[in-house]
């Protein structure tokens, strides 16, 4: 949900760059010695969101009758006392009849954050179709071409990080072929061609402000709040990821075969590798097309970074108890506004937003369900139960070391539910009351659950986006996985300094 938002809308190339990978994944699980008539065995599959979250819903309605309920005791001014905890010794059961009844009402009391899921939706549909990123990356990387290697490479990797952080989707591995084609170009193998495209943008996608703010909503932050901060770790990760594949250029230009890529035939420019023809690596030396950064796309990108400094400044100099409403209205008119600026025609504007909000239909359908699990189990008077019954291990580790724990929790999760939506409906519920029964403030809880969920993106074997790129660019999974598990370990030890870093400067999302 923080996308959340996950699946905005998606151009016809990158869904058929999926349905590509998935084939070749497919296929590479198949071994020469299977015959014709041996079907392969088919592999497991997480649970669609709909009856993933349907088997919460049944598992919190049957929880309610198998969990002894209990209640934190509250203090004169009405928030809870984390450190009284007393079991009832009534059950208060919700009907499987009264949990179905509950959905509709747990619709209800998330609309507000649906809406605005649903016009996130509209305004990135705009961008996206309006090409304005493609253009902007096409015109950077053929300016770009003829210069040092280092200012070519960095100058890549920091926009698909940009572009990862606010607007980062699985459209994003249409980018892949353009990564190809530059380290091609610079005599770079694979490995390089992931780093710049789907490698940085999976930094800036799981540690950008963005993508925080429907998480935020869920859980009664205002929208975008700590932005400030959350775009500095953004470009601390980024600065750590770029190093890092600055110095894997460095080693591959100073000796080709210490590339991962080398024992799969892979050879820079003037050999021919063992899967190659010299006509095959001659076109690896051609040029990027000229492309010239329409005024257009400017103004589009302009409008788009824009409209998240009128709703974080709103929040900051107006009034922070009506950010919902603001960013709704926001998009919506941004939405028509970039619309206009990108050239496009009354109706067609229109159908590209409706088809924006379409794509986000299913995601605040969603929503409302988690809204529903949650008050599932308040009414059956478990959740604060199960909240004690969690935090129990973390309260004798301190603050600090109790984010750091909840990140490697998260990381872990990650490998299992690779859904971002997922994990929201699943966690996201229970994060809030988890915070408050430590005493940790909501802001770092949820910066615990942005960096533990979205760094091991990077890793993840279930993900398309990923795997589609390793297909698209030639890497296999497990060589992908040798060149960026330490990195990904480098990642999580920054994660747990930055959550003991923030704890300990009692960071409640300043910093705007």
């Amino acid at each position: 949900m923080s996308t959340t938002v996950e699946k905005t809308a998606q151009g016809a190339q990158a869904e058929e760059a999926e349905k590509q990978a998935a084939q070749a994944v497919l296929a590479d699980k198949q071994t020469d010695e299977t015959s014709e008539e041996t079907q392969p065995k088919r592999r497991w599959e997480m649970p669609h969101l709909l009856w993933l979250m349907l088997i919460i819903l049944a598992a919190a309605t049957a929880a309610g009758y198998l969990i002894p309920a209990g209640e934190f005791q509250k203090n004169p001014d009405g928030s809870i006392n984390p450190n009284d905890f007393r079991f009832l010794e009534d059950q208060s059961p919700v009907s499987p009849f009264g949990a179905l009844m509950m959905l509709l009402t747990g619709a209800v009391n998330m609309a507000p954050i649906a809406f605005a899921v649903l016009s996130v939706g509209a305004n990135v549909s705009v961008v996206l179709e309006s090409k304005a990123f493609e253009n902007l990356l096409d015109s950077a990387v053929y300016r770009l071409q003829d210069k040092s290697t280092p200012l070519l490479v960095s100058g890549l990797f920091c926009l698909m990080v940009y572009i990862g952080g606010f607007s980062g989707n699985d459209a994003l591995i249409a980018i892949v072929p353009i990564g190809v084609l530059f380290a091609r170009k610079l005599g770079l193998d694979g490995i390089v061609a992931v780093a710049v495209t789907t490698f940085a943008a999976l930094i800036g996608f799981g540690t950008g402000p963005k993508h925080m703010a429907v998480s935020q909503m869920l859980i009664g932050l205002p929208p975008y709040s700590g932005f400030g901060m959350r775009m500095i770790i953004m470009n601390l990760f980024m600065v750590v990821g770029l190093a890092f594949v600055l110095l894997y250029v460095r080693r591959i230009q100073k000796d080709p075969t210490r590339s991962l890529m080398w024992k799969h035939g892979w050879r820079p420019h003037g050999a021919v590798g063992a899967h190659e023809t010299a006509a095959e690596n001659d076109n690896e030396a051609g040029t990027v097309a000229p492309t010239k950064l329409r005024l257009r796309s400017v103004i589009v990108l302009a409008l788009f970074i824009a409209q998240f400094g009128v709703v974080v400044g709103y929040s900051l100099l107006v009034d922070s108890k009506q950010v919902i409403e603001v960013m709704f209205a926001t998009n919506l008119v941004s939405a028509i506004i970039m619309g206009k600026a990108a050239g496009f025609k009354w109706n067609p504007l229109a159908e590209t937003i409706a088809r924006g909000i379409s794509s986000m239909g299913f995601i605040a359908i969603i929503i409302g369900m988690a809204g529903s699990i949650s008050a599932l189990l308040a009414e059956a008077k478990i959740l604060d139960t199960i909240v004690y019954t969690l935090t129990l291990p973390l309260r004798d580790v301190g603050l600090g070391w109790s984010a750091v724990l909840m990140v490697l929790l998260f990381a872990a999760i990650n490998f299992i539910i690779p859904s971002t939506a997922a994990k929201a409906a699943i966690i996201l519920p229970l994060l809030a009351p988890i915070a408050t029964a430590l005493g940790m403030h909501h802001q770092l809880a949820l910066q615990a659950f942005q960096l533990g969920d979205g760094l091991t993106n990077i890793l993840s074997p279930v993900l398309a986006w990923l795997v589609g790129s390793c297909v698209t660019a030639g890497v296999p999974y497990l060589t992908w996985v040798r060149w960026a598990a330490p990195k990904i370990g480098v990642f999580l030890v920054m994660a747990a300094a930055l959550m003991l870093g923030l704890t300990a400067l009692g960071w409640t999302g300043g910093v705007a």
